[in-house]
């Protein structure tokens, strides 16, 4: 473990010394060598970190182009595991043989990546299906790499306190989570049974099923299939890109449930002509309050209202609610008026979802994992419809075809934007109402009518932050003290393994800490101009 903390922390230590020279020379961010070298370090640092960067290219809200392409680059280009190895996961998840489960077997993987590889099998009544087998202990490696990650990023925060407000630790504990649901695939097969009974009756549409009584947390047996893939010249586009639109006004607005991966590799056409969606490993989750607010979004903004895209935005939780509005709305009106210069058929409400969450100030930009999957979902399904029909006018579609879908909530035959938004919030307004007043009568039936005594403070705030502010100082005098002394009873008696020569390793990371800890306090105490 130490040692791997130890190589993590020498990769982190090298970045972040890297980003440190090229912000002194002033290096243009297209010049920029740190998203390439970031890159390569998560390759060498093995597939949890490969994992890891894959998972950071979502993060529209957080890193630039420039990074999101580097990052895009990540492959899980790792050897497959034996045959004989996978036979051995497959019959301990089931208590068989893989002959009593199979016809057939191959040993040879069809596809392998770093959390899980593919069999091609055929059972015995002659149906051919796929074999995704965990690889053997990766669980037990993604939490050693994580606890170590961890480690790693509270050392860091303490050599640069300005990384703080990207919160790097909520983003590591949300990615640790993220790849252990990403193991189990119970989650997985759920996700596909789900999405099978949700389109079940749709006849465009195909979605390769689990095998009844074959899936465990470590293997997951699915239907075969194949085709051809939706940029082939044979396929017809703009009957498809109405079925994929479609699809997903379906997943975004009634079921709740989406497809989180809709790239090329993960969408193809059927021999009958049906789209099929593979791969479920990602999805995403919409709450009834957040299906609305999306719905509201589209259409403020295809009806060019700022208030109203303003409002629903901080309904999505693209932006936190904020007292100064004035400064929102020009920059709504901003985005607008650059989507006016455009064709219809150019406009992006992918695009419009990422700008108008950057309009928020930095240390507020992160957002929760649901919406970083909804962006990316909607960036690609952009992306797969003008593979489909290049001349698709995306929002028209999207307004024209989700009226029923949307129950109300879009229409096309909207004339002014305002009275567009008071239909739509009056509705809502009006579906609320009974449920609202009878909680207000319940509660006044439970604790009678009592009037409200409204007591406000004026001036506090300082005081109170000038106590946070002492409190928190000698919090870490103390910390840092107690660092001092067992680094140096560490240090007298020589104790865990040794480095540079003849220097005890623990005690040489308990002094560095509790220097990092003194300096940040020295500068804390300069900052203020007092002791």
């Amino acid at each position: 473990m130490i040692g791997r903390l130890l190589h993590i922390g020498a990769r982190a230590i090298g970045l972040l010394g890297l980003a440190a020279y090229e912000r002194l020379r002033r290096t243009p961010p297209d010049r920029s060598c740190l998203p390439r070298r970031a890159r390569i370090s998560l390759e060498r640092l093995g597939p949890t970190f490969v994992k890891l960067g894959q998972t950071l290219s979502l993060r529209r809200d957080l890193l630039s182009e420039r990074w999101l392409d580097e990052l895009g680059r990540l492959q899980d280009n790792v050897e497959p595991f034996p045959g004989a190895e996978a036979q051995q996961a497959v019959e301990e998840a089931f208590g068989q043989s893989t002959e009593q489960l199979f016809a057939t077997f191959e040993a040879k993987p069809l596809a392998a990546a770093s959390i899980a590889q593919v069999h091609r099998a055929r059972l015995h009544n002659g149906r051919e299906v796929i074999v995704k087998i965990r690889r053997p202990a990766i669980r037990t490696r993604i939490d050693r790499d994580m606890r170590a990650l961890v480690a790693t990023t509270r050392l860091l925060l303490i050599i640069a306190p300005r990384l703080e407000r990207l919160q790097p630790l909520r983003l590591v504990d949300e990615i640790w989570a993220n790849l252990r649901k990403e193991t189990d695939f119970r989650q997985e097969a759920r996700n596909i049974r789900r999405f099978n009974e949700a389109f079940r009756d749709w006849p465009s549409l195909s979605i390769p099923n689990v095998v009844d009584d074959l899936q465990t947390e470590t293997v997951l047996v699915q239907e075969m299939s194949g085709g051809a893939g939706i940029a082939d010249p044979s396929v017809d586009g703009p009957r498809l890109a109405e079925v994929l639109v479609d699809a997903y006004l379906h997943q975004f607005f009634v079921i709740g449930l989406f497809h989180g991966d809709p790239h090329p590799g993960n969408l193809f056409v059927m021999p009958d002509g049906r789209l099929c969606f593979h791969d479920f490993g990602l999805t995403g989750y919409l709450d009834n309050r957040t299906r609305r607010a999306l719905a509201f979004f589209l259409q403020a903004f295809v009806n060019g209202d700022p208030l109203w895209l303003l409002d629903s935005a901080i309904d999505l939780g693209l932006l936190h609610e904020v007292d100064d509005r004035p400064p929102f709305i020009s920059g709504i009106d901003e985005i607008f008026a650059d989507y006016a210069s455009l064709p219809l058929k150019d406009w992006s409400l992918a695009e419009a979802v990422l700008r108008v969450a950057h309009l928020g100030p930095d240390d507020k930009v992160m957002l929760p994992q649901n919406l970083v999957v909804l962006m990316r979902t909607l960036f690609l399904i952009e992306s797969a419809l003008r593979t489909l029909d290049p001349d698709l006018k995306i929002l028209d579609t999207l307004l024209a075809r989700g009226r029923d879908v949307m129950k109300r909530l879009l229409s096309d035959e909207t004339g002014n934007g305002g009275r567009a938004r008071l239909k739509a919030e009056a509705a809502l307004a009006a579906h609320d109402l009974p449920g609202v007043l009878a909680a207000f009568l319940r509660r006044l039936q439970s604790d009678g009518f009592h009037p409200a005594i409204i007591v406000r403070h004026e001036g506090l705030e300082t005081i109170e932050a000038h106590l946070d502010r002492t409190g928190n100082r000698l919090a870490l005098a103390l910390v840092t003290l107690g660092l001092y002394i067992a680094a140096s009873l560490l240090m007298l008696h020589s104790a865990g393994p040794r480095v540079l020569g003849n220097v005890p390793l623990l005690a040489l990371l308990g002094y560095l800490l509790a220097l990092g800890l003194s300096f940040r306090l020295v500068g804390a105490v300069g900052r203020s101009g007092r002791l």
